[in-house]
């Protein structure tokens, strides 16, 4: 039972990262394995078929339906602009004229001579899926994309928001256990992903994103903030989607949270390298965690694929639950036996030594492994 606990973070200085990269419907894959590619470079691309708009092209004309064809300028098939006369009636020798403009511009798909409509479908919009890390292809999926892989560090965070985006890595904190303040933003964020320590405030994340920086990681944000931040409270579906100008990504928790320091150290170490970033959380069933991933050529240090580690005497963890939560610690014994805790529930337990000094017994459902 030592895997008793809730899966955790990865924080890793290399791991064999594998993203696969797939299209919201078949298209064209345009690379081939062993393809080296940049997180911008399109994978696939395929076509979204455009909006069918429905013009009541006999009714406007003040005609029976099946007598449309005799008054139509156009035919299946034709491409028409906006404004573009699709039908004209005449009467009293041509003094008067009825005309049926072109809502939309788009290709003519049906007359129909029953109901006396014309549909207009709109041109296709383009949906691209980009490779979003560097890395090289290691697999097709015939009309649907790619796998990208690449090694490099990984770092995981509890929640975050907003979408995939690509920048430099820029460490603004003094250290993990600072809160960063608008003061503490420079003016050459660009393109940037802002890294802080324990918290930072909203209008140090506004600041950041107004300067340009794509992305700020930090321990920890106020709830208030991060609604204010987004402009809505937020539900309990799978963020990512979110239009925020630059995405968020929490280590830690909510609140002021200091940033674990294998984390910090690990982002200092890659101050100024390129990051590809992704806010995406969702906390229910197919857990996915936001992240940071560093491509990195000559990875040094620890290696593997992130996945379930082990819970044994060593291992970092982080409690999630009251009265510690988001304290970091580490496992100090393993009891075999179950212990009644103050609920009243009989569980497995471990004993670990909190980042402060103090020993504490915590039930292992309420832990969270810091994978390394």
């Amino acid at each position: 039972m030592a895997t008793a606990y809730t899966p955790g973070l990865t924080v890793s200085r290399s791991v064999l990262v594998r993203k696969t990269r797939r299209l919201p419907l078949p298209g064209e894959v345009l690379v081939d394995v062993g393809a080296k590619v940049e997180p911008q470079d399109v994978l696939a691309r395929a076509e979204l078929p455009g909006i069918m708009r429905t013009v009541r092209a006999a009714e406007l004309l003040g005609q029976e339906p099946h007598d449309l064809p005799q008054y139509l300028l156009v035919k299946e098939g034709d491409q028409v602009e906006k404004g573009d006369v699709l039908c004209r009636s005449t009467s009293f020798f041509g003094l008067f004229k009825n005309e049926c403009r072109a809502p939309v511009s788009g290709r003519v798909e049906m007359i129909n001579p029953v109901s006396g409509n014309i549909g207009i479908r709109e041109a296709p919009s383009p949906v691209e899926v980009t490779a979003y890390i560097r890395g090289t292809v290691t697999e097709i999926l015939p009309r649907e994309g790619a796998v990208v892989e690449t090694r490099g560090a990984l770092i995981q965070g509890i929640f975050g928001v907003g979408g995939e985006r690509c920048g430099r890595i820029r460490v603004v904190a003094a250290g993990p256990d600072r809160n960063v303040t608008p003061d503490d933003i420079p003016d050459d964020v660009a393109g940037c992903v802002v890294v802080g320590g324990a918290g930072a405030s909203l209008d140090a994340i506004r600041a950041a994103a107004e300067k340009g920086a794509v992305g700020f990681v930090v321990g920890g944000v106020v709830d208030e903030d991060l609604i204010g931040y987004l402009g809505h409270d937020i539900g309990v579906a799978i963020t990512g989607q979110e239009p925020v100008p630059a995405t968020l990504i929490l280590t830690e928790g909510f609140g002021s949270l200091r940033m674990a320091d294998r984390t910090w150290e690990l982002f200092t170490e890659l101050e100024g390298e390129t990051a590809s970033i992704n806010g995406a959380t969702q906390i229910r069933a197919g857990v996915i965690r936001p992240e940071v991933i560093v491509p990195r050529d000559t990875a040094a240090g620890d290696a593997g694929t992130p996945g379930r580690g082990m819970l044994e005497v060593g291992s970092t963890i982080r409690i999630i639950r009251e009265p510690n939560f988001g304290v970091l610690g580490e496992v100090v014994e393993l009891p075999a036996q179950l212990q009644t805790v103050p609920s009243g529930a009989t569980v497995r337990v471990l004993i670990a030594r909190l980042s402060d000094g103090r020993v504490v017994t915590v039930p292992r459902a309420n832990v969270e492994l810091i994978e390394k």
